[in-house]
């Protein structure tokens, strides 16, 4: 059985890490073209490093879930017939076991060059004076995060576990924030059973076969248990 999970910011919630936006279109007080757009980064970058400077520090103030060690424990089963895909920016997947995690919209340990384009792990304070440890460009380095207007990772990679996979599972997602609320819709015209895991009913909750209400850290860990107790 192959087995698509997509999380989003509600698991992560659930460990203090603080949601996209509030209702009031901030994001953590700053407005999202300035600190989530190509634009924003070019307008005034030394805002845009201080901003993810301290999501970055932040990480260790919180630590994984019962949610995220659920799903390393499923992962432990089922190996490479699991496909984990998070809009998350955090590590808590990774630091709750899962070892092999699709960061679609990037992560704050991640850094890339805007001159050269490579990739490369970030764990410190990033500044308009960075420098590329490849090509020793200065200026140029930033946070490997997927913003407004650009591309998200791994994309043909997902595709491919999404027409393949028996079993589709959201959780905590709005199901708002495109490509991602589309994936239901291919999982289910491959014939995949789809299901959402979360506390309220999403904006694309229509197209998922089974709703399970309630807090990822509490749903998440059962409905791993009955499944493997069913293999």
């Amino acid at each position: 059985m192959k087995i698509v999970i997509l999380t989003g910011a509600g698991i992560s919630a659930e460990s203090g890490v603080p949601t996209f936006r509030a209702s009031d279109g901030l994001w953590e007080g700053h407005r999202i073209e300035d600190v989530a757009t190509p634009e924003g980064y070019e307008r005034n970058p030394g805002l845009v490093h201080e901003f993810y400077n301290m999501r970055r520090a932040h990480l260790h103030q919180v630590e994984p879930n019962p949610a995220h060690r659920a799903l390393a424990k499923l992962e432990q089963h089922l190996g490479n017939d699991l496909t984990l895909i998070t809009q998350n920016v955090d590590d808590l997947h990774e630091r709750g076991g899962s070892k092999r995690v699709l960061h679609m919209h990037g992560s704050l340990l991640r850094a890339t060059c805007t001159s050269c384009r490579e990739p490369f792990h970030w764990q410190g304070i990033m500044t308009v004076s960075s420098k590329c440890p490849f090509c020793k460009a200065m200026g140029l380095v930033r946070p490997a995060i997927v913003w407004f207007g650009e591309m998200p990772y791994h994309l043909e990679e997902i595709e491919a576990a999404l027409v393949a996979c028996d079993v589709f599972v959201s959780i905590g997602t709005s199901g708002a924030v495109y490509p991602a609320a589309g994936f239901v819709q291919i999982a289910h015209l491959q014939g995949a059973k789809t299901i959402e895991i979360n506390p309220n009913l999403t904006q694309n909750a229509h197209h998922f076969a089974e709703q399970i209400q309630g807090n990822a850290g509490t749903e998440v860990p059962r409905w791993v248990e009955e499944l493997l107790d069913q293999a």
